[in-house]
């Protein structure tokens, strides 16, 4: 037996995205990566998602060029993985960002425990005069994804 590696058609990306809810978001700053894991929900281009206020947060504001990775591993010989690259915005509780903060929440409530990942914070925070809680999305530059298969 062995495998077969391909690259994934632009639509097989999109529909693994869209029914993907849990990731791994890549930023950067001055030079150094960080990864962690999110909860996110995929629609028009964009990965919504929440968040506390934290590194990651000031790392996508210093830098937004950002990189969500997905994957899925259904047994030992065959793989999916898609790489998203893009830009993260912030929405904040303002009129300009309203609606799209509407829909970031509408379409992530309906996920289970879809604030768990973003609502953690391992220290604590000092109070703030504003929600500490923020909604963002990564805007879509480029997608690709590749697939592994066995072949007997």
């Amino acid at each position: 037996m062995s495998m077969a590696l391909r690259t994934m058609k632009l639509d097989e990306c999109l529909e693994m995205l869209g029914g993907a809810h849990y990731g791994h978001l890549a930023c950067s700053n001055e030079g150094q990566p960080y990864v962690v894991p999110i909860y996110f929900a995929f629609q028009a281009r964009v990965a919504y998602s929440f968040s506390m206020q934290g590194k990651k947060v000031e790392w996508m504001r210093r830098n937004p060029k950002v990189c969500l990775q997905i994957e899925e591993t259904p047994s030992k010989s065959s793989w999916r993985s898609v790489v998203l690259t893009g830009k993260f915005q912030e929405f904040p509780d303002d009129q300009v960002w309203h609606e799209e903060r509407i829909h970031a929440w509408s379409l992530l409530e309906k996920q289970l425990n879809w604030w768990e990942i973003g609502s953690l914070t391992p220290d604590p925070l000092p109070p703030a005069p504003t929600s500490n809680h923020l909604f963002y999305g990564i805007y879509v530059s480029d997608i690709s994804g590749r697939k592994a298969t066995q072949t007997d």
